[in-house]
């Protein structure tokens, strides 16, 4: 999708943006980054203040607008906030439970101007999801929401939270997307923020973390969906250097997106709009880039000035393996691990196995 008045993207500009309309929700996730409740939530950004957002960013950006929660479809003017945001020209996509969703409603979401939902599936069964869900039920209502979607002729993804609990089910969830008719399956890493702090003990290792990253690679030339990891940055390391020992080079021509793609995209290409109007680096990382109430809502203004996005956009800032690492314009490393584990957000990624040759040879000598 263009949009006439911008023309290319420049060097940092926000090509996806995701957007807490809410915090209210109906689960009780195990991992939840925002640790949401049914609420209410005092001091949710209103109607109005949202269309001013979307003013600000539509004359200046063109990103998709990601319209997610705690739950979105708890929102009761969620309609106009995507009416409002498709009329300037940006592209609304919605991530829900999924657990709400009727074929009626499916159907009003998609007339409105969305063109794609998430919806997220932990495990491959009931017992499994609904364990690390919080509700039973949750895996019932969620394959009805998938089904209203289809019957509505709405496209959806399916998305999985992996940890030591399901990191086994990888392949047996991807067989239910794919059978369930799902345009994409993104698989996440867990962060371990909000409720997910409480998760430490199924966090993956850095080499269980490695071992999935090489299985999903493989995977992803066996999938007739695209399969992509999202808080997987060195993902994009672990590609470029399986390409190579085959004796392929990474380019847009031969992988689409996974080449210009790059792992940690807060601050550099992606921001993260709290329920009450802060910007964020993404949503597991609460370390506030500004305030769109005390700024006018200026979200372009934050975007270019803010000191927290702005020190993420100089490499010569990263520490230890990241700030060595020949792989960091690709990777970058998880900011919001860095920060939940050791308190900076400019540290190491955590869960890096890799160690980089010249961190190597300074070790050696």
């Amino acid at each position: 999708m263009s949009h006439p008045s911008h023309g290319g993207p420049g060097p940092h500009e926000p090509r996806l943006i995701a957007w807490e309309l809410t915090r209210s929700c109906s689960l009780n996730c195990r991992h939840c980054r925002a640790a949401a409740e049914r609420g209410p939530y005092e001091g949710e950004l209103t109607l109005g203040e949202i269309k001013r957002v979307v003013d600000n960013v539509a004359d200046r950006f063109n990103p998709i607008m990601i319209l997610t929660g705690g739950e979105p479809l708890l929102r009761p003017d969620l309609l106009d906030i995507v009416r409002y945001t498709k009329s300037k020209g940006l592209r609304p996509v919605l991530a829900t439970c999924g657990t709400l969703l009727t074929e009626k409603l499916a159907r009003d979401v998609r007339e409105a101007g969305v063109e794609r939902i998430s919806v997220s599936i932990d495990g491959p069964d009931a017992q499994s999801h609904d364990g690390f869900r919080g509700i039973p039920g949750a895996f019932e209502a969620s394959m009805k929401g998938l089904e209203a979607a289809r019957a509505a002729g709405l496209d959806f993804q399916i998305n999985t939270t992996v940890t030591r609990l399901n990191m086994n089910d990888l392949e047996a969830i991807l067989q239910l997307a794919i059978s369930l008719g799902a345009a994409a399956f993104h698989p996440f890493l867990l962060v371990p923020t909000g409720r997910g702090k409480d998760l430490q003990e199924h966090l993956l290792d850095p080499e269980e973390y490695e071992r999935i990253l090489h299985r999903i690679y493989d995977l992803r030339d066996e999938s007739p969906i695209p399969f992509k990891p999202t808080c997987a940055p060195h993902y994009y390391r672990v590609l470029r250097q399986q390409e190579a020992q085959a004796g392929r080079t990474v380019t847009p021509d031969t992988h689409g997106l996974d080449a210009m793609s790059k792992g940690c995209m807060g601050g550099l290409s992606f921001a993260f709009i709290s329920h009450v109007g802060r910007i964020q680096i993404c949503g597991f990382l609460e370390k506030e880039a500004g305030d769109l109430r005390e700024n006018d809502y200026d979200f372009a203004a934050i975007w270019r000035e803010s000191t927290l996005f702005n020190e993420l956009r100089d490499p010569a800032n990263y520490k230890g393996d990241c700030g060595a690492c020949g792989y960091w314009r690709w990777c970058g490393g998880c900011r919001a691990r860095a920060y939940a584990m050791t308190g900076d957000h400019l540290a190491e990624e955590p869960h890096c196995a890799y160690v980089p040759p010249k961190r190597r040879q300074k070790g050696a000598s």
